[in-house]
């Protein structure tokens, strides 16, 4: 009898994401196995569960989702599971929670894409505010583009202090080089903007961070990107399917582009099919976290 595909999903949150079992199910998984409420030290004795049920070729048909909405646990949980496995029971292993790896990847990606396309620069070239910056995609995003060599910001609305604790931590983790700030108002909002290159918007949904008057202040902005596609905009005059469309308020800043979050969408859309799949056609093990998701990206767009 052949062996059905199996994905096993660890979260340790109390609910694993609809979002990812559906991609999962049309990225041609048979069989999900949802796993709430997982903390970091199951992970070992769960996954060799995982491996010591099926004989090498059902190995081969069978990965670990690791969902969840922190960036470190996830990347913790990954690195757990490979001290379990034994050749040759070794199994895939995707970590992205909240999806912030995947829809980081995409929007660095794109803006990348618009930066090179539009202007010739590349993110080493740049200065780049994170807004946003300390939940898990704008984390996610400032690593990623740090790692690139861009000058990055991540930006907390309330706290200096926790965008800094953020920054010293995962800093340490990935080898970024992440700086810290904080735009509580529009006056903050239009100083930090004076003088950056790039914008990513990753704050929560249907929230207006960045409106016409502070755009207005961008003296060098060169492509703005948000992931808000809940109205209104979280950057005035970005339009959800806008990829490398002129700015208008960016009045001061010529050449200025924004790229929407449907364009992004549609990157981590593919993004995230696209590795669920190359778990179940690989031969040999994957282990995949933002860095291998914004190779991928690149290579989408």
């Amino acid at each position: 009898m052949a062996k059905r595909s199996i994905l096993h999903m660890f979260d340790p949150m109390p609910n694993n994401s609809p979002f990812d079992i559906n991609m999962a199910l049309d990225a041609g998984f048979d069989v999900l196995m949802p796993y709430s409420n997982v903390k970091l030290e199951n992970i070992h004795n769960l996954t060799q569960d995982v491996i010591f049920s099926r004989s090498p070729g059902g190995i081969k048909k069978t990965a670990i989702f690791i969902g969840g909405r922190d960036m470190g646990m996830a990347i913790d949980m990954l690195q757990a599971c490979k001290p379990a496995m034994v050749p040759p029971f070794q199994v895939s292993v995707f970590a992205d929670p909240s999806g912030a790896y995947t829809t980081a990847a995409a929007l660095v990606a794109c803006v990348e894409k618009a930066l090179k396309d539009k202007h010739g620069k590349e993110l080493k070239d740049c200065k780049a505010l994170v807004f946003g910056g300390t939940g898990p995609v704008g984390i996610a995003t400032g690593v990623i583009a740090s790692l690139q060599g861009a000058d990055t910001v991540l930006i907390d609305h309330l706290s200096v202090d926790s965008a800094n604790d953020a920054v010293k931590q995962y800093n340490r983790r990935f080898n970024s080089r992440m700086t810290g700030g904080v735009a509580r108002n529009d006056d903050e909002k239009a100083a930090l903007i004076a003088e950056a290159d790039i914008v990513f918007c990753t704050a929560k949904a249907g929230i207006r961070v960045l409106n016409a008057a502070v755009l207005a202040q961008a003296k060098q902005l060169k492509v703005a990107g948000d992931v808000n596609a809940v109205p209104p905009s979280g950057i005035e005059g970005v339009k959800v399917n806008d990829f490398a469309e002129p700015l208008v308020q960016a009045s001061q800043s010529a050449g200025a582009v924004g790229v929407g979050a449907l364009a992004v969408g549609n990157v981590k859309y593919q993004l995230q099919h696209e590795l669920l799949k190359s778990m179940l056609e690989t031969e040999t093990p994957l282990f995949i976290d933002f860095r291998e998701a914004f190779g991928m990206a690149r290579k989408l767009v």
